[in-house]
């Protein structure tokens, strides 16, 4: 064997040495440091991965053992004020279709999916005054009202940087949930992504949405020209925030764009930061998303450790998706049904309602504890 070669072998070594310590660290629940999830975000070989993805749902079995959350996924709103770069909504992009559901039929739709069995509704919109403007009352919290009396099932809202009195009757009309992603938390990278748009301001709405009782979801972009290192620092910002659920997805280019000729990266990138994230919050929820590869893409995410699939969205309803804004909508492949096929191959289940409101009770007490010590 030649010097080259033994070298090789003994870097191998040295590398899988230092994957299974890093594990192990991990499995005791141990808290990973900058460098070591920097060497696992940068994970390529095969069995390095398969040990990654292995950890990921050890740690996922721990604290949730079979079962599976599932949202259901409602985009009332195209209209946005926001010209983020990469979003297919933004404000200035004329190839999109445009709409706003009425509130009967939004109403119609979340019971619809509380009868099909999802665990939450996700009541998205982009930044769109029209259910923020002033008068006798935002519009928003009225269709919370409504739909958390119709469904009685927990909401998650997302409409985008709202001020504090907005949050406030947002979480009184009956939102549990405030989604607000930053995409990265690399100020530069962000200032390209959310243009014209004030990190401070994004975040800070975060940390008083929780403040109020809200539980946080939190989330990045991969595949826009993140580094290692930037990943490591949203997970870092993460763990700072204190979200209850992380989530990533890999960006699709979307047409009429400053984006829309970007590469495209492997999924591969999108599984192993979720394995990172499983890793890192054993006792969160992660998210699997059906909204970059469908159903076909559902079966990697749970490997590589998500407990959460999100925009399940009904056929024929005229809803659009985020990423892949009809991929397998009208088919039927974005539905409870379809999921629960993918999740029984995989030996999992569909979790009981009871199990998804006693996981986010116990969350809450915990959170109103740590504001309010006794």
């Amino acid at each position: 064997m030649s010097r080259k070669a033994e070298r090789e072998v003994q870097t191998t070594k040295s590398v899988a040495f230092s994957l299974r310590n890093v594990l192990n660290k991990a499995l005791d629940e141990e808290p990973l440091c900058r460098e070591e999830i920097c060497s696992l975000l940068s994970i390529r070989h095969k069995e390095d991965l398969g040990a990654l993805f292995e950890t990921a749902r050890i740690l996922r079995t721990r604290y949730f053992g079979d079962e599976v959350f599932l949202y259901g996924f409602v985009y009332f709103s195209t209209y946005c004020r926001n010209s983020c770069a990469f979003c297919l909504y933004r404000s200035p992009n004329d190839v999109v279709k445009r709409y706003r559901k009425p509130d009967e039929e939004v109403v119609s739709t979340a019971v619809e999916l509380a009868e099909s069995g999802v665990h939450l509704v996700d009541l998205t919109m982009g930044e769109d005054m029209f259910y923020l403007r002033p008068g006798d009352g935002p519009l928003l919290p009225d269709l919370i009202s409504k739909v958390k009396s119709s469904t009685g099932l927990p909401l998650m809202v997302s409409p985008g940087v709202v001020s504090d009195d907005i949050l406030i009757r947002l979480k009184n009309a009956g939102a549990d949930w405030y989604a607000c992603y930053q995409e990265t938390h690399n100020r530069e990278l962000f200032s390209k992504l959310r243009q014209n748009q004030d990190y401070d301001l994004r975040f800070g709405r975060k940390v008083f949405a929780k403040k109020i009782g809200f539980l946080i979801e939190e989330g990045i972009l991969a595949g826009v020209g993140e580094t290692v290192e930037d990943v490591a620092d949203s997970i870092e910002a993460m763990k700072a925030l204190g979200a209850h659920q992380v989530r990533v997805m890999t960006f699709v280019p979307q047409p009429g764009t400053p984006m829309s000729t970007w590469p495209r990266v492997a999924g591969l990138r999108e599984l192993i930061i979720t394995a990172v994230f499983r890793l890192v919050f054993p006792d969160k929820l992660v998210v699997g998303s059906l909204d970059v590869e469908g159903l076909p893409g559902l079966e990697s995410r749970l490997m590589a450790g998500a407990n959460v699939v999100t925009s399940i969205i009904p056929p024929r309803k005229g809803l659009m998706g985020v990423s892949q804004s009809t991929l397998g909508v009208d088919e039927g492949l974005r539905t409870v049904a379809a999921v629960k096929t993918v999740l029984q191959e995989l030996g999992l289940k569909v979790a009981s309602h009871k199990r998804y409101r006693d996981w986010m009770n116990r969350v809450n007490v915990m959170q109103e504890f740590s504001y309010n010590p006794r």
